[in-house]
């Protein structure tokens, strides 16, 4: 067996969660999706689930040679990592809710506890992950896209990852909802955990006076407002002529790019990642999107506008990350107790060469 064990990734999304087991050596051992528990308000039935995923996760391992070393857990919305709450999740019906006690018992219960138990906030971890990120994400079996010692495009993704760690980068995941996460210098910005709420801002004027942005500017309201049920649907009916799709794709373009134009404005972001399902459409998302940021930033720096290289797959990378760092700090302090990382601490976010 190996000496720190396999790391279990887990991210809650506000549709799905999405769970990767990665091995010591960057193997990944297992990815699977998973729905997430719907009237949960207390997170009861959240952490049951995850204390099912650590019980698979600890017997894949052992069947490959190894254990389960570490558990890191993000979430979304406005996330305390110090104090291990989870203060407003909007999509989940979340408020000032103990998830890491709460799922720290559930794994208690279920025999789950010897391992560290990272917790975070979903975003900031994506992009964690987008920051270290070494190339596309790997598939079962093969190497974890954040280590770097892989023969795939070493030299590019060391370069790569070298100009994500100066300057100001900001991260967009355009999923359920819409928030942010900003990486200056190599490090995320975590502003107390309030900061890169920018879905919830209300729109003031126009059409879609009165509602939040992201629900205009995320793929959930896109599926919503197309009447499709998902934004992937939404996508096929664009292409296929569907005004009402069409025009909730519109909106959303038009929405995201004053976004995007203002986070570049008062950060002076020289990249924009912009990952989520929504990024997956490619060209019909960032064309139009490229275009608008364009025109809105008239005499300001234009920041390079790229998808995710580990798509929607980022925030579950960046929990195993999370869990690493949970398992590193553990072994120095010689326990195996349950521990918060920081997605904005300096050790989390150092940027590998």
């Amino acid at each position: 067996m190996t000496a720190n064990g396999a790391a279990l990734g887990i991210d809650v999304g506000g549709t799905s969660i999405k769970v990767r087991l990665v091995a010591d050596d960057g193997r990944v051992l297992e990815e699977q999706r998973v729905p997430t528990p719907r009237e949960d308000p207390q997170a009861t039935a959240l952490a049951e689930l995850v204390a099912t995923l650590g019980q698979r996760a600890r017997t894949v391992a052992r069947r490959r040679g190894t254990d389960l070393g570490a558990i890191g857990l993000v979430v979304p919305g406005v996330v305390d990592e110090d104090a291990g709450r989870s203060v407003l999740s909007v999509n989940l019906g979340w408020r000032d809710v103990p998830v890491r006690a709460r799922v720290a018992d559930a794994l208690r219960a279920a025999g789950v506890d010897a391992v560290p138990l990272a917790f975070g906030h979903d975003v900031r971890a994506g992009a964690l992950a987008e920051v270290r990120a070494a190339g596309p994400g790997a598939a079962p079996g093969g190497p974890l896209a954040t280590d770097t010692d892989t023969d795939t495009d070493t030299d590019t993704a060391t370069d790569t990852i070298a100009a994500l760690g100066r300057g100001t980068v900001a991260f967009v995941p355009v999923g359920t909802g819409l928030a942010s996460a900003l990486v200056v210098d190599g490090r995320v910005v975590p502003g107390g955990g309030w900061a890169g709420e920018v879905g919830q801002v209300r729109i003031r004027d126009g059409a879609h006076a009165g509602l939040r942005v992201e629900e205009v500017a995320s793929a959930g309201a896109v599926a919503r407002r197309s009447g499709a049920p998902s934004a992937h649907d939404a996508m096929l009916r664009v292409l296929d002529g569907d005004p009402v799709a069409r025009r909730a794709w519109d909106d959303c373009v038009d929405v995201l790019a004053d976004t995007l134009a203002w986070l570049t404005a008062v950060a002076g972001c020289h990249t924009l990642i912009v990952g989520g399902g929504l990024a997956q459409s490619g060209p019909l998302l960032f064309d139009p999107l490229r275009a608008a940021v364009a025109d809105r930033l008239a005499g300001v720096r234009l920041p390079e506008l790229v998808g995710a290289r580990h798509g929607d797959a980022a925030g579950a990378i960046g929990a195993v990350l999370l869990a690493r760092q949970a398992r590193a700090g553990s072994a120095q302090a010689g326990s195996a107790r349950a521990a918060s990382v920081r997605a904005g601490s300096v050790p989390d976010v150092a940027v590998t060469a």
